[in-house]
């Protein structure tokens, strides 16, 4: 499934590839876990054990709860989106690709 490709916010006919979307959030990750009051918010709010992250890591399910944790506050969206020099929109679309679910 790494092939599956989505539009990205760049509007120039690109695509966000799994890829793409795994490496967005595991820096969405690492703008966390580089802010010890961001990253403990993050780790209550999931459940997280710091001793199983490693491994977390590796699951697009959490992958895409990052970006829908990262998502849920727009204000660390935001400092995400300008930190990385991405599109906030692109969180939703890295989100979509980690987690596809069946339209509404």
């Amino acid at each position: 499934m790494s092939t599956a490709r989505r539009p990205d916010s760049r509007g120039s006919g690109h695509a966000l590839s799994l890829d793409s979307a795994q490496e967005l959030a595991i820096g969405a990750l690492l703008f966390l876990a580089g802010d010890p009051e961001k990253f403990g918010c993050f780790a209550a709010s999931s459940g997280l054990d710091p001793g199983n992250l490693r491994a977390a890591a590796q699951s697009p399910e959490f992958l895409a709860a990052i970006l829908d944790y990262l998502a849920s506050d727009e204000s660390l969206l935001l400092a995400f989106a300008t930190e990385s020099g991405r599109d906030p929109a692109d969180v939703q679309r890295a989100c979509a690709v980690l987690s596809p679910r069946l339209e509404e």
